[in-house]
């Protein structure tokens, strides 16, 4: 799924959401899987892609773009403030 039509499936979640046709709960799961299914599709053409980490801790789950496993884990890193030396996770492709 390209960014223009994550953005169009976005804008029709919400559509659904303010004519009453969905409630919050089913509005905000649909944004989420929006997002996880450009997250797992994307690839830019200058070489970024998604990587998650998985093990212990704050860092399980998180999804970040980067332009390799190392890279991913600095960045994971910068966002929980942490020492990418001690975090203690898994990166990998999704």
């Amino acid at each position: 799924m390209d960014r223009i039509s994550a953005l169009r499936n976005v804008e029709e979640a919400l559509g659904d959401f303010e004519s009453g046709d969905s409630d919050l709960a089913a509005t905000e799961q649909r944004v989420v899987t929006i997002l996880r299914t450009y997250a797992t599709e994307f690839e830019s053409e200058d070489g970024l892609r998604a990587y998650q980490a998985t093990g212990e801790g704050r860092a399980h789950g998180l999804v970040v773009v980067a332009e390799s496993a190392p890279e991913a884990r600095e960045r994971i890193a910068d966002l929980l403030d942490e020492d990418p030396a001690v975090l203690d996770v898994d990166i990998s492709p999704v």
